[in-house]
């Protein structure tokens, strides 16, 4: 089973669509931008707290983007930045 069959399969088990081709794309910049900046851990973390944020990706890759930027620890303000509400 590749990849995008095992999404599929999962999306259906958990009830949640699979991600569409561009959304995977900008997930796994996501995933590389935790994992590059901190620890390798913070790439599954990052993607699932992108999930639950309601917040549009490119949005959230801004905040990513810009965390990183901070430097090792990061800034509040570009966290505080893709929250909703």
């Amino acid at each position: 089973m590749n990849r995008d069959e095992w999404l599929t399969t999962f999306a259906g088990a958990c009830g949640a669509p699979a991600p569409t081709r561009e959304e995977a794309g900008a997930l796994l910049h996501l995933a590389g931008i935790a994992a590059h900046s901190s620890e390798r851990t913070a790439a599954p973390l990052a993607c699932w707290m992108a999930g639950r944020a309601g917040v549009p990706l490119a949005d959230l890759l801004a905040a990513a983007e810009r965390i990183s930027a901070d430097g090792p620890h990061g800034s509040a303000a570009g966290a505080e930045e893709a929250t909703p509400g």
